[in-house]
């Protein structure tokens, strides 16, 4: 489907107007003409609900066999017969609806968290040896705000992240057919769970609904808020609000655009047309830094800019869906775009493949032509090709290296894990684990530890990972080998890519850090010394 430009808008915004004082994406860009009705807080998740789906799972394993013969003999209830729950649980939680009498008395409490000491054998099987009350937090309260942000400063300290030293073991005893163990442990991460407190407490809230979706054969009451199910007008302002925050997308989005720019600064000085396929999650959040950079050049904007965006579908099961993938309906960023190119004197055309699955890609269908630069742009979505199908993958590199691109720039999660090594649910369970705590943490850092509904949607949306069968990435070095083995040749990012990105992340929280790599010329993001993500640049 092929979008034209439409008529005048006397509404468009001049791309002076979008530019803030901290980022370079723009806010206005998203605004709607018309006065938007405010934003509901959401309500994610009926705890009770979900934990008796997950004894009601747990009761009905039939493997392995040591499960099954548990069943017979164990009620259906958390913790196992003859197993007294932790002492400093065994009190039910306040009802969150019950008033607070004394709100001094609240923040007190709310700040006393008593020692843990949660040791894991060297066989992953955890073992708990003192269960203290970390206090869960009650309603929705700002005031806890600072102190979700101060428990951030321990995002690589092992010992400080509980969730997963509880959710690591409840995936062992899954895989091992430990009942008791497993429902102990699922006890313990009930009374904790919790969405609105800091990053532990979110991880156990959102690993407790995987482990229920991965123990249950119906999933209707545990799922999130995503994009997919917002307002759009929500969900631009989600998108928006985090790219300021935080630079997950924001720093890949702007190595990419200048990788662009960098190969069209290396092609002979003639007009042809640049075909952009984009294989992203941007959601056009990427384009508009771009085409305002065209019009900067020397040589002019090219006479024509095509837009090939593959989008991907809402599937009937929604978590089979690649994170961040999937954007609302009704979501007009195309018009949009259309309207802002048309301002700045670019000539834009949007083609977008609805309901296309990657596997069929091919150069018929994306329209490409001799006289044309193709770039392709593929940013955290070709892991969602199936991982138990290594073939899968490379058949589609493949695919892409005969559509002879100028440029190819693949960004990915480094998430440091085999394929080969994790073909048990713990193991994969565990990497997935991991690599959200690191999201989590980051983000509650860069929202200072505040609630908003934006915070809550962008987590929903990043836990999806944990209940996506498909969602194992590979590590860096894994794609790098496919890309070379399907004929591409690493290209060096250029002075002006490296540049851009780092004056970018002194924008930022000063735990993030750009990475350039000698060995293998790819630019990486990491939080707390730890990597996320890796940006990489391809020609064939």
């Amino acid at each position: 489907m092929t979008i034209e430009e439409p008529g005048p808008n006397p509404t468009q915004d001049h791309i002076l107007d979008w530019l803030g004082d901290s980022v370079p994406f723009f806010s206005s860009f998203f605004d709607d003409p018309y006065n938007s009705a405010p934003i509901n807080c959401y309500q994610w998740w009926d705890e009770n609900q979900d934990i008796a789906q997950i004894n009601s799972s747990v009761t009905s394993l039939s493997s392995p066999t040591t499960i099954a013969t548990a069943t017979s003999t164990t009620p259906p209830n958390i913790i196992a017969s003859g197993q007294s729950p932790p002492s400093d649980l065994s009190k039910k939680r306040k009802d969150p609806d019950e008033p607070i009498t004394k709100p001094s008395q609240a923040h007190q409490n709310s700040r006393k968290i008593q020692s843990r000491r949660i040791n894991q054998a060297e066989n992953g099987d955890g073992v708990v040896e003192e269960v203290a009350a970390v206090k869960k937090p009650v309603g929705n309260r700002r005031s806890s705000g600072k102190a979700s942000a101060n428990n951030c400063n321990n995002g690589n300290n092992k010992e400080g992240r509980w969730a997963e030293q509880l959710l690591n073991p409840c995936a062992i005893a899954i895989r091992d057919g430990n009942l008791s163990r497993l429902q102990h442990l699922l006890y313990v991460l009930h009374e904790l769970a919790s969405l609105t407190g800091d990053a532990n407490h979110r991880l156990a809230a959102h690993g407790l609904r995987a482990l229920a979706h991965h123990l249950s054969s119906t999933s209707a009451s545990i799922v999130p808020v995503t994009f997919a199910s917002t307002d759009p007008r929500f969900f631009q302002r989600s998108l928006i609000k985090f790219h300021e925050v935080s630079p997950w997308f924001a720093f890949p989005n702007n190595i990419a655009n200048s990788s662009i720019l960098q190969i069209l600064s290396e092609e002979p000085d003639r007009p042809r047309t640049l075909h952009i396929l984009d294989i992203g999650v941007s959601h056009g959040v990427q384009w508009p830094t771009l085409l305002e950079a065209l019009t900067r050049r020397s040589a002019g904007p090219p006479p024509l800019v095509r837009l090939t965006v593959i989008a991907p579908s809402i599937e009937n099961d929604q978590n089979t869906e690649t994170p961040f993938s999937v954007g609302p309906p009704g979501d007009n960023i195309s018009s949009r775009l259309l309207n802002f190119a048309k301002s700045i004197n670019i000539n834009l055309q949007i083609n977008r493949l609805e309901n296309h699955p990657l596997q069929k890609l091919n150069s018929q269908i994306i329209n490409t032509t001799q006289n044309e630069i193709l770039i392709v742009c593929a940013q955290f979505r070709l892991h969602h090709l199936n991982h138990n199908s290594p073939d899968e993958r490379t058949e589609f590199l493949k695919v892409v290296r005969k559509m002879e691109p100028k440029g190819v720039i693949l960004s990915e999660n480094n998430m440091e894990c085999s394929c080969n090594d994790c073909g048990d649910f713990s193991t994969g369970f565990s990497r997935r684990v991991e690599h959200l705590w690191r999201f989590l943490d980051s983000t509650s850092s860069a929202f200072k530890g505040r609630e908003s509904d934006e915070r809550r949607v962008m987590e929903g949306e990043a836990a999806k990972a944990l209940t996506n069968k498909g969602e194992m990435n590979e590590e860096k070095e894994k794609w790098c080998e496919r890309m070379r083995g399907v004929g591409f040749v690493r290209e060096v990012f250029g002075e002006d890519a490296i540049d851009g990105g780092r004056a970018l992340m002194r924008r930022y929280d000063s735990n993030w850090e750009m990475r350039v790599e000698e060995k293998d010329g790819c630019v990486g993001l990491w939080w707390k010394g730890q990597p996320v993500s890796f940006c990489s640049l391809w020609k064939t």
